[in-house]
Protein backbone atom coordinates (compact mmCIF):
# COMPACT_ATOMS: atom_id res chain seq x y z
CA UNK A 1 0.00 0.00 0.00
CA UNK A 2 2.55 2.67 0.44
CA UNK A 3 4.13 1.94 -3.18
CA UNK A 4 0.49 2.71 -3.86
CA UNK A 5 0.41 5.72 -2.44
CA UNK A 6 3.86 6.90 -3.70
CA UNK A 7 2.98 6.22 -6.88
CA UNK A 8 -0.31 8.16 -6.48
CA UNK A 9 1.70 10.49 -5.70
CA UNK A 10 4.39 10.78 -8.25
CA UNK A 11 1.02 10.14 -10.95
CA UNK A 12 -0.48 13.07 -9.67
CA UNK A 13 2.25 15.23 -10.00
CA UNK A 14 2.61 14.53 -13.78
CA UNK A 15 -1.01 15.23 -14.80
CA UNK A 16 -0.78 18.90 -12.00
CA UNK A 17 2.56 19.71 -14.19
CA UNK A 18 0.70 18.97 -17.28
CA UNK A 19 -2.03 20.92 -16.70
CA UNK A 20 -0.80 24.13 -14.46
CA UNK A 21 3.14 23.71 -14.99
CA UNK A 22 5.90 24.22 -11.89
CA UNK A 23 3.93 27.21 -10.35
CA UNK A 24 0.61 25.29 -9.49
CA UNK A 25 2.10 22.23 -8.19
CA UNK A 26 2.78 22.35 -4.97
CA UNK A 27 2.48 19.75 -2.17
CA UNK A 28 -0.52 20.60 -1.13
CA UNK A 29 -2.43 20.40 -4.59
CA UNK A 30 -0.80 16.97 -4.70
CA UNK A 31 -2.18 16.06 -1.87
CA UNK A 32 -5.69 17.21 -2.78
CA UNK A 33 -5.46 15.23 -6.00
CA UNK A 34 -4.49 12.10 -4.81
CA UNK A 35 -6.21 11.95 -1.31
CA UNK A 36 -2.87 11.04 0.26
CA UNK A 37 -2.40 11.40 3.81
CA UNK A 38 -0.15 14.41 4.38
CA UNK A 39 2.65 12.47 6.61
CA UNK A 40 3.27 10.54 3.30
CA UNK A 41 4.70 14.01 1.58
CA UNK A 42 8.27 13.59 3.55
CA UNK A 43 7.66 9.71 4.20
CA UNK A 44 7.72 9.30 0.57
CA UNK A 45 9.89 12.36 -0.59
CA UNK A 46 12.21 13.17 2.50
CA UNK A 47 14.25 15.77 -0.37
CA UNK A 48 11.23 17.88 -0.70
CA UNK A 49 9.89 19.18 -3.47
CA UNK A 50 12.12 18.38 -6.40
CA UNK A 51 12.40 15.20 -5.49
CA UNK A 52 8.87 14.48 -6.40
CA UNK A 53 9.15 16.84 -9.35
CA UNK A 54 12.16 14.62 -10.51
CA UNK A 55 10.42 11.43 -10.12
CA UNK A 56 7.34 12.77 -11.60
CA UNK A 57 9.42 13.92 -14.85
CA UNK A 58 11.15 10.32 -14.74
CA UNK A 59 7.78 8.81 -14.77
CA UNK A 60 6.39 10.91 -17.67
CA UNK A 61 9.56 10.50 -19.52
CA UNK A 62 9.39 6.33 -19.06
CA UNK A 63 5.44 6.09 -20.27
CA UNK A 64 6.94 8.00 -23.23
CA UNK A 65 9.50 5.66 -24.31
CA UNK A 66 7.45 2.86 -23.67
CA UNK A 67 4.71 4.23 -25.97
CA UNK A 68 7.92 5.00 -28.25
CA UNK A 69 9.32 1.36 -28.24
CA UNK A 70 5.90 0.05 -29.35
CA UNK A 71 6.29 1.53 -32.70
CA UNK A 72 9.73 -0.35 -33.31
CA UNK A 73 9.77 -2.34 -37.06
CA UNK A 74 7.40 0.49 -38.49
CA UNK A 75 8.04 2.85 -41.10
CA UNK A 76 9.59 6.36 -40.48
CA UNK A 77 6.66 8.19 -41.70
CA UNK A 78 4.43 6.00 -39.34
CA UNK A 79 6.29 6.51 -36.13
CA UNK A 80 6.40 10.58 -36.93
CA UNK A 81 2.71 10.21 -37.40
CA UNK A 82 2.28 8.25 -34.07
CA UNK A 83 4.67 10.47 -31.86
CA UNK A 84 2.57 13.48 -33.50
CA UNK A 85 -0.67 11.57 -32.88
CA UNK A 86 -0.21 11.08 -29.39
CA UNK A 87 0.37 14.79 -28.76
CA UNK A 88 -2.79 15.75 -30.61
CA UNK A 89 -4.87 13.57 -28.15
CA UNK A 90 -3.16 14.67 -25.41
CA UNK A 91 -4.94 17.87 -26.40
CA UNK A 92 -8.12 17.23 -27.90
CA UNK A 93 -8.63 15.03 -24.82
CA UNK A 94 -7.97 17.82 -22.31
CA UNK A 95 -9.79 20.32 -24.17
CA UNK A 96 -6.74 21.96 -24.30
CA UNK A 97 -5.61 22.19 -20.69
CA UNK A 98 -2.99 19.94 -21.15
CA UNK A 99 0.54 19.76 -22.47
CA UNK A 100 4.07 18.80 -21.62
CA UNK A 101 4.98 17.90 -18.27
CA UNK A 102 8.84 17.85 -19.01
CA UNK A 103 8.73 21.25 -20.69
CA UNK A 104 6.35 22.65 -17.92
CA UNK A 105 9.12 21.90 -15.37
CA UNK A 106 12.01 22.57 -17.81
CA UNK A 107 10.20 26.49 -18.72
CA UNK A 108 10.25 27.19 -14.64
CA UNK A 109 12.72 25.23 -12.60
CA UNK A 110 15.68 26.74 -11.04
CA UNK A 111 16.93 23.37 -9.69
CA UNK A 112 20.11 22.14 -11.58
CA UNK A 113 19.49 18.34 -10.50
CA UNK A 114 15.80 18.83 -11.62
CA UNK A 115 16.86 20.43 -14.94
CA UNK A 116 19.30 17.97 -15.61
CA UNK A 117 16.48 15.18 -14.98
CA UNK A 118 14.47 17.05 -17.59
CA UNK A 119 16.94 17.13 -20.24
CA UNK A 120 17.88 13.74 -19.52
CA UNK A 121 14.27 12.77 -20.41
CA UNK A 122 15.00 14.46 -24.03
CA UNK A 123 18.03 13.07 -24.89
CA UNK A 124 16.21 9.57 -24.28
CA UNK A 125 13.12 10.57 -26.46
CA UNK A 126 15.84 11.95 -29.12
CA UNK A 127 17.63 8.86 -28.72
CA UNK A 128 15.26 6.50 -29.07
CA UNK A 129 12.60 8.06 -32.08
CA UNK A 130 16.31 8.78 -33.82
CA UNK A 131 17.23 4.65 -33.74
CA UNK A 132 13.66 3.71 -34.55
CA UNK A 133 13.71 6.64 -37.67
CA UNK A 134 16.70 5.08 -38.82
CA UNK A 135 15.41 1.28 -38.66
CA UNK A 136 12.08 2.81 -40.46
CA UNK A 137 14.11 3.82 -43.28
CA UNK A 138 15.93 7.36 -42.79
CA UNK A 139 19.32 7.78 -42.98
CA UNK A 140 21.45 7.20 -39.95
CA UNK A 141 23.01 11.47 -40.59
CA UNK A 142 19.33 12.88 -40.63
CA UNK A 143 17.30 10.42 -37.88
CA UNK A 144 19.01 12.75 -35.07
CA UNK A 145 17.70 15.77 -36.74
CA UNK A 146 14.85 14.76 -37.41
CA UNK A 147 13.74 13.42 -34.13
CA UNK A 148 14.83 16.38 -32.67
CA UNK A 149 12.47 18.62 -34.98
CA UNK A 150 9.41 16.02 -33.92
CA UNK A 151 10.26 16.62 -30.12
CA UNK A 152 10.64 20.60 -30.47
CA UNK A 153 7.72 20.84 -33.65
CA UNK A 154 5.46 18.82 -30.85
CA UNK A 155 6.14 21.38 -27.85
CA UNK A 156 6.11 24.49 -30.11
CA UNK A 157 2.84 23.37 -31.29
CA UNK A 158 1.32 21.67 -28.06
CA UNK A 159 1.83 25.69 -26.37
CA UNK A 160 0.54 27.26 -29.27
CA UNK A 161 -2.49 24.95 -29.45
CA UNK A 162 -2.94 25.48 -25.96
CA UNK A 163 -2.66 29.32 -26.19
CA UNK A 164 -5.04 29.48 -29.33
CA UNK A 165 -7.28 27.05 -27.96
CA UNK A 166 -7.19 25.89 -31.33
CA UNK A 167 -6.30 22.31 -32.79
CA UNK A 168 -4.99 24.76 -35.87
CA UNK A 169 -1.50 25.17 -34.78
CA UNK A 170 -0.61 21.86 -33.97
CA UNK A 171 -2.59 20.55 -36.98
CA UNK A 172 -0.21 23.39 -39.32
CA UNK A 173 2.88 22.18 -37.75
CA UNK A 174 2.20 18.61 -38.18
CA UNK A 175 1.70 18.15 -42.19
CA UNK A 176 4.73 20.63 -42.74
CA UNK A 177 6.80 18.06 -40.05
CA UNK A 178 5.55 14.83 -41.90
CA UNK A 179 5.88 16.46 -45.14
CA UNK A 180 9.59 16.88 -44.25
CA UNK A 181 9.54 13.37 -43.29
CA UNK A 182 7.78 11.30 -45.67
CA UNK A 183 10.37 13.29 -48.10
CA UNK A 184 13.26 11.64 -46.99
CA UNK A 185 11.69 8.68 -46.04
CA UNK A 186 11.36 8.64 -49.84
CA UNK A 187 15.02 9.69 -50.59
CA UNK A 188 16.10 6.46 -48.72
CA UNK A 189 18.77 5.52 -46.36
CA UNK A 190 21.51 6.72 -48.22
CA UNK A 191 20.29 10.32 -49.02
CA UNK A 192 22.29 12.62 -47.34
CA UNK A 193 21.10 16.40 -47.62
Amino acid sequence: MPNDTRQQMIDGTVHLLARGGLQQTSFATVLEHTGAPRGSIYHHFPEGKDQLVSEAVASSGARSIAMIRAWRGEPAEVIASRFLAAWRMLLTATDFRAGCAVLAVTTSTDSADVLYDTATVFRSWRGELAALLTEGGLSVDRAPGIAALLIGAAEGAVVMSRAEQSIEPFDLVVDEVLARVAALAAAGPDAVA
